[in-house]
């Protein structure tokens, strides 16, 4: 796949800023702030950090924040004294230029017919930088990439979603590990948005009716590179004081807070584009929060061109595709039906359906009135195209909604699967990207999705490979020992805790990251099931390892939250103490620090409940090894030369004999492969076998599990056949 995310610098002559008034330079820091794009690219977010590095810390990252400090008078001086004027011209120049060649991209040969009628992605939560807090974990981050490469790929794709001005929440260990959860208000005017205007050029408001009484949501615009995010909030005069608080938060609250959300973002959001003027040709639901969507385009259609019900379900359905990420049957959103017709039944009216019929659509037996209505059955439902996010979570997701076509046998079930990728630029680390701009070629980037492109990381010598390698885990042992010791010093230990947290780890010592959300499934705490066989491993004399964890709890998950304090307080221990660290408020700056810096990616999840998992293809990018279940994408990507795996991708029948045997095999694994390899060194320090393996994971899996490989298998295998109309079910297999 060819894009324009790279552009080169333009050599023609530009006047040089310093000509230019403080304000128009403030404009000019002030335009690149408010369009994301400066998020992936190192040089710009280099340029905001030089401007003050503490603030630029103490600020999470976020320029809007940081350029409210200073007068436009102050910013000019601080460009002068840095010499700063070249650098910002050009990043707004690249800007500028970016966002004027989308015509020259990949979808403009590829996806022309979008572009009359794009595709528009709902999703509950879109993480794309850690200065904007609407994301919880893998599906936020997941989706935020999914935008990214559309932009880079100049795809036609509006994005909707859900503003949440406090966010998830921020992750506090008290003094016994225990999780508390603190919310903090966002300001909105530190982040780059502003109200979404309709085509009469006024503030958008969209109403949701209700049985009892209208839901208010104003509309935000955000700008991802070329792609425009739109974001609901409730918080509006005319709601009630409760529901001027229903999208404060991501995730919480109890049933009828979750059905009024997405009601809000299903309905709510298709009546945003109708207002903004936007007439998608496809939709894509990223998973069941968004499912109501259809309905409401239904009601649309028959309302503007007189189809009956049953017409408009079968046009509207071929436009519609949708995505699941949830292989645990708990995971699913499922409602009541007086909560389904409180909150659409003025809808139902307008549908012409009976209470009967709207239920039966949520339900995998349309009779069976002791079922609930399920949001994963009703976007099953209401789409003609549908896939899961990994080989393997395709042939669990088949099984597990095969009841839904009950005259098919299980291969037949119509969900295929389009594997999960990363946004390369996102999370590639600057130092990883020069290595790269020197062996792969100045403009790698446009061809990332090409196996041939990956294959000049053999051209480079191993040695320079891991002093780069080492360069990024020295930069994270810093970062883990601030967090640590500031974790200490809130907490209020003593001193002598203090500074022994700034001691934390060894540069020379194995070290592992684990990091995800805190589910029992994930099974964090498989590595501590012999506690005296981790010790061992922890304090060998010749050949040490040590971990790093963190993620977090739902904050309603207690066992969720009794893993995390278990492994804190590892560090009471003294076999421990030192060497394996729990870091708090796991984010995207957090994770992007592990998965640039560790020498192995731990994921050991109950087989096969992971549905895909992007962090470990952060890690590939980056040059670490992971060591996994063969789950999720690791079970597509693991060839014996590229990494480590946990298990031959079996499981018992019983989940305590899976977990036993899974662990055995695990510490085996450890003792008798990744240890040992870490540590065999060459005459000059290197370790030459594991370098090869690096580079075999780079050039193998790097091109495969790309955000722009995902999006553009979205595009060629459901996007063009949605958008034209093809009557046929499709496996995207």
């Amino acid at each position: 796949m060819s894009s324009l995310e790279v552009t080169a610098p333009d050599k023609t002559s530009h006047p040089d800023l310093s000509e230019l008034s403080a304000e128009s330079l403030y404009e000019k820091c002030n335009e690149l702030a408010r369009n994301l794009w400066w998020s992936w690219h190192t040089d710009v977010v280099n340029l905001f950090r030089d401007l003050d590095p503490v603030r630029w810390r103490q600020l999470d990252h976020n320029p809007m924040a940081l350029l409210r400090e200073f007068t436009p008078e102050r910013l000019a001086e601080r460009c002068t004294e840095l010499v700063l004027f070249t650098r910002i011209n050009q990043a707004y120049r690249r800007l500028k230029e970016y966002m004027d060649t989308a015509d020259q991209s990949w979808a403009a040969t590829n996806a022309g017919v979008l572009g009359a009628h794009p595709v528009a992605y709902f999703s509950a939560e879109f993480g794309i930088h850690e200065s904007v807090p609407i994301y919880s974990g893998g599906l936020g981050v997941l989706s935020g990439d999914h935008i990214k490469s559309a932009s880079g790929l100049g795809l036609p794709l509006v994005a909707i979603g859900l503003f949440y001005d406090q966010g998830y929440f921020n992750q506090l260990l008290d003094i016994e590990g225990y999780q508390t959860e603190e919310y903090v208000d966002t300001k909105v005017e530190n982040l780059p948005m502003e109200p979404a205007q309709g085509q009469d050029g006024k503030p958008i408001t969209v109403a949701i009716d209700t049985r009892d009484g209208q839901l208010l949501a104003k509309v935000w615009l955000m700008r991802v590179g070329r792609v425009k995010l739109y974001l609901l909030d409730c918080d509006v005069e005319g709601n009630s004081p409760q529901d001027r608080q229903l999208t404060s938060r991501l995730y919480g609250g109890e049933l009828r807070t979750r059905v009024r959300q997405e009601l809000v973002l299903g309905v709510g959001g298709v009546k945003a584009l109708r207002a903004l003027g936007i007439q998608p040709g496809v939709y894509h639901l990223n998973e069941g929060h968004s499912a109501f969507a259809p309905l409401e385009v239904i009601r649309e259609r028959m309302t503007d061109d007189g189809l009956s019900f049953d017409e408009a379900l079968r046009e509207v359905a071929q436009r519609t595709v949708f995505t699941t990420h949830t292989p645990v049957p708990a995971g699913h959103d499922r409602f009541d039906g007086g909560l389904i017709e409180e909150h659409l039944g003025p809808l139902r009216d307008q549908l012409g359906i009976s209470y009967e019929q709207l239920m039966g659509l949520g339900r995998v037996e349309p009779q069976n009135e002791g079922e609930s209505f399920c949001m994963t059955v009703v976007g099953l439902k209401l789409s003609r195209r549908a896939n899961a996010v990994s080989s393997l979570h395709g042939q669990v997701s088949r099984r597990m909604w095969s009841h839904l076509w009950p005259w098919r046998v299980e291969e037949e079930i119509p969900i295929g699967h389009i594997t999960n990728g990363v946004h390369v630029p996102s999370w590639l680390a600057f130092q990883m990207q020069n290595l790269y701009d020197r062996y792969f070629g100045s403009n790698w980037m446009r061809d990332m999705g090409s196996p041939e492109t990956w294959e000049g990381i053999y051209d480079c010598s191993p040695g320079e490979l891991w002093e780069t390698h080492n360069a990024l885990k020295n930069l994270l042992l810093e970062f883990v020992r601030r967090r640590v010791s500031r974790q200490c010093r809130r907490r209020g230990e003593s001193e002598e805790v203090v500074e022994a947290a700034r001691r934390v780890l060894n540069p020379n010592v194995l070290t592992i990251g684990f990091a995800r959300r805190f589910a029992t499934y994930k099974r964090a705490d498989l590595l501590t099931t012999d506690m005296d066989r981790l010790a061992e491993l922890v304090n060998n004399s010749k050949q040490p390892m040590q971990v790093i964890f963190a993620g977090k709890a739902h904050p309603a998950d207690e066992p969720g939250k009794q893993l995390i304090k278990k492994i804190d307080n590892l560090r009471h221990d003294p076999r421990f103490a030192g060497r394996i660290v729990f870091i708090e408020d796991y984010d995207i700056n957090v994770g992007r620090h592990l998965t640039q810096g560790v020498d192995v990616w731990l994921n050991n999840p109950r087989r096969p409940l992971e549905a895909s998992g992007t962090s470990g293809q952060k890690v590939v990018l980056n040059g670490g090894l992971n060591l996994s279940i063969l789950d999720g994408w690791w079970a597509e990507a693991y060839n014996g030369e590229n990494g480590f795996a946990i298990g031959n991708g079996t499981q018992h029948v019983s989940d305590e004999v899976t977990d036993q045997r899974d662990a055995e095999t695990l510490y085996q694994v450890l003792e008798n492969e990744v240890i040992p390899l870490f540590y065999e060194r060459d005459a000059h320090g290197l370790p030459q076998e594991w370098i090869k393996r690096m580079m075999n994971s780079i050039h193998t899996l790097a091109w495969r599990f790309s955000a722009h490989r995902m999006v553009g298998d979205y595009t060629l295998h459901a996007y063009l056949q949605a958008a034209g109309g093809i009557s046929c079910e499709m496996s995207m297999r």
